[in-house]
């Protein structure tokens, strides 16, 4: 049986990320994940024993960066290195892509095109 995920997160739009973190405490480690938990965009958050946060998020109204922003308001940071930046660079294409795609209004491409009364 399919994780049944959390309202308002819609399934087409769900990201998963792994990102390495450096610099939290324990009890940062606890705040970080408690807030991310409850967050009405992010459908699960986790800590892995290694210092790396894996967490899946509605793209269409968060992204990596707002990720980003909370884990520095508590003093951590991205590890660095450049895996680590290109995969972060990876991540922030994909999210404005996912944003563009859930702005997108579609067409009928077989629909006769309107028609101009003089």
């Amino acid at each position: 049986m399919a994780k049944a995920h959390k309202m308002g997160t819609q399934e087409a739009f769900l990201q998963r990320r792994t990102l390495p973190i450096r610099g939290l405490a324990e009890s940062q480690w606890d705040d970080l994940l408690e807030d991310l938990n409850h967050h009405p965009c992010v459908d699960l958050a986790e800590r892995k024993p290694t210092n790396v946060l894996r967490i899946a998020y509605d793209a269409s109204h968060w992204s990596v960066d707002d990720l980003l922003e909370m884990v520095t308001a508590r003093g951590g940071q991205l590890k660095g290195g450049w895996w680590a930046q290109r995969k972060l660079a990876w991540y922030r294409f994909t999210d404005d892509n996912v944003r563009a795609n859930a702005q997108h209004q579609p067409h009928c491409c077989s629909k006769m095109p309107p028609i101009k009364r003089k």
